[in-house]
């Protein structure tokens, strides 16, 4: 009878240890070499030098998603969502390629900001479920591998915590815990007018007075948030011991909001300079009737963010993440990383995708405003790309018919990319009617004007399956509308539907994994009229191509214009009738804002070259097997 024949080796050089070899020598050769910043009038490349993986930060090409948590997964049917609801989805997350997650406000609040006005910043909301709720939900993720990441709202407190009113009585202690200011005059309900014109985000007055104190209060947000005095020298230590008490619960970092507001003149007599030519439609109630040199991006708000960043650099070995709120001028935005002598945030957030396009930009003005971040990053800073967050019109809704084109700009530039949840479903802001309406931004105006500036509709809940509430609770009834489209656009529905938002993101968090993506140059174009084009690109290791037509025709587009190399789709957007796998024709149209990644390596995972390195490798240790009969 005939033996069956088996592969042998030499005993001084076993199998096992060759292919080892052999795999090293391939990653070896497909890892990245660092270059220096250039840029042409065709497009702008520009090279990080960074370092090996197991030294980066583990926010170096991060996706960080953002859980709101009242409208992500209701636990126990009461209608709102919580922290046992967020800990059951952790594994959809991690599927999905989330790599961290960032929670905004689940302290104690009496929710007149639905969590930004803190009560008690050292707890958990009963409404969101306890500490231990909390422990379990960090422990759950680290096992998963991810991150957590919580807000931190170190600008102001609720009127109801007990600092407020220890305060508003006098308290020695306390009396100089928040901007306390004097009124002038007598006004014609008989009480002193405000100290000054500032007028709040919300709209109306920035000051409001306290009946026990005799005396007015800032807020530059709602009426229920007062600010802290910074100057006090009690209120840094508190949020540092703030800052402490969470990196002892086990959180990986801090987003910090509102930063741009934690300082203010000293002198509370001067008035804000009224903007020029404002728009029509503003009043003096209006914030942006004003500007706003004397309440925002002080000296000394910079210091302080350093001294967070020293306290959270050196809290342990692990590093953890500051990352900040600052919705101002680009150059105050680019001073809030700080100096590499004097450290700021570990990256501060880049609106730009959010406040400097719309869906009437051009490819152009995409170029644009892409080249110009990732140019201020010098050879230091981090670059990161947000396309939607709590505050602002969701992403499908601001680019219509872009979501996947959205999530593939973000997804595949250089740096962190930022995910608020239901952008990788492709969410939709709900109409929310003025009787519906909770945000105090909104109620502050009225029917007539509300929608402009209510952030309701982007806070409608997660849409998981097609079942009561969109499967985000049991109830029928929750904080918050379901927008209306759950039917049709929700979680389970996408993720059994190969060509979806959901798959396409998936695909686009796989690619983020390669060398390319991580190391690799990056350049963008303009093809035609309207289409731009990302390059990441790679010495030994597969070239990526985002395209993305911003205009509302068909562009044809030679391959040859893009590479040298064959191409293939990596993944298409549901709006493409390209097919992810296929190899791409010579010329092809590309629909209105459609978007597509290409590649020149294997689109179904892996990379290319490393492969054919491998086997080339393997075909040198051949002569070293031997046949036995």
């Amino acid at each position: 009878m005939a033996r069956a024949h088996r592969f042998c080796l030499p005993t001084a050089l076993p199998l096992g240890l060759l292919l080892l070899l052999a795999l090293m020598a391939s990653t070896a050769e497909s890892s990245p070499a660092s270059s220096a910043t250039s840029a042409s009038s065709g497009s702008t490349v520009l090279v990080k030098d960074v370092a090996a993986d197991n030294e980066e930060p583990w926010w170096h090409h991060a996706v960080i998603y953002q859980i709101y948590p009242r409208s992500f997964k209701d636990s126990n049917g009461d209608g709102l969502g919580d922290i046992k609801g967020i800990t059951s989805e952790l594994q959809y997350l991690h599927d999905i390629g989330v790599t961290a997650v960032w929670l905004s406000p689940f302290y104690p609040s009496p929710q007149a900001d639905f969590g930004y006005d803190i009560s008690d910043f050292k707890n958990v909301d009963p409404n969101y479920g306890t500490l231990d709720d909390f422990a379990e939900m960090v422990k759950k993720t680290h096992d998963l591998g991810m991150k957590v990441v919580v807000d931190l709202v170190p600008n102001h407190s609720s009127d109801e915590h007990e600092w407020f009113k220890a305060s508003a009585k006098g308290d020695d202690k306390y009396k100089d815990y928040y901007v306390w200011g004097v009124g002038t005059g007598t006004g014609a309900d008989g009480k002193p007018n405000p100290p000054n014109n500032w007028v709040s985000h919300f709209r109306k007055s920035a000051w409001e007075w306290n009946e026990e104190r005799k005396a007015y209060y800032l807020h530059q947000f709602a009426v229920k948030q007062p600010d802290l005095n910074y100057r006090n020298p009690l209120v840094v230590q508190e949020m540092k011991d703030v800052f402490t008490f969470w990196m002892k619960q086990g959180v990986d970092g801090f987003r910090v909001d509102a930063l741009p507001f934690l300082f203010e003149t000293a002198d509370l007599t001067q008035d804000e300079p009224k903007a020029v030519n404002p728009s029509p439609d503003l009043d003096e109630m209006d914030y942006d009737f004003y500007t706003h040199p004397l309440t925002m991006d002080y000296p000394e708000t910079y210091d302080m963010l350093h001294q967070w960043r020293e306290l959270v650099d050196n809290f342990s070995a692990e590093k953890r993440v500051i990352m900040t709120e600052c919705y101002t001028t680009f150059d105050k935005t680019i001073e809030y990383y700080g100096t590499k002598e004097k450290l700021g945030a570990h990256f501060t957030f880049n609106f730009q995708l959010i406040t400097s396009l719309n869906k009437s930009s051009l490819a152009t003005d995409f170029k644009k405003t892409i080249d110009t971040w990732m140019m201020a990053m010098g050879d230091w800073r981090w670059p990161n790309w947000v396309i939607g967050n709590h505050d602002n019109s969701r992403v499908a809704t601001r680019y219509p018919e872009m979501a996947d084109a959205m999530n593939m700009i973000s997804l595949t530039l250089p740096g962190t990319a930022m995910t608020y949840n239901g952008e990788e479903l492709g969410m939709t802001d709900a109409f929310i009617s003025w009787s519906q309406t909770k945000d105090p931004q909104a109620l502050n105006t009225d029917p007539t004007r509300y929608l402009r500036v209510s952030r309701d509709p982007c806070r409608t809940p997660m849409q998981w399956d097609d079942t009561t509430s969109a499967g985000f609770s049991t109830s029928a009834s929750t904080w918050m509308p379901t927008n209306p489209n759950y039917y049709e656009l929700n979680v389970k529905k996408e993720l059994a539907t190969p060509k979806s938002h959901i798959n396409v993101y998936k695909d686009l968090t796989s690619a983020r994994k390669t060398e390319t993506m991580k190391n690799g140059d990056y350049s963008t174009a303009v093809i035609g009229e309207n289409v731009l084009a990302i390059t990441r690109s790679l010495k030994d290791a597969d070239t990526y191509i985002t395209l993305v037509n911003v205009g509302s025709w068909e562009e044809t587009v030679k391959s040859a214009s893009l590479s040298q190399s064959a191409l293939k789709v990596y993944t298409a957007g549901v709006n493409s009738k390209l097919t992810k796998g296929s190899a791409l024709p010579e010329s092809f149209v590309i629909r209105p804002k459609e978007g597509v990644v290409l590649t020149t390596g294997n689109p179904n995972g892996g990379s290319a070259a490393p492969t054919v390195q491998a086997a080339m490798l393997l075909t040198l240790l051949l002569p070293l097997l031997c046949l036995q009969n």
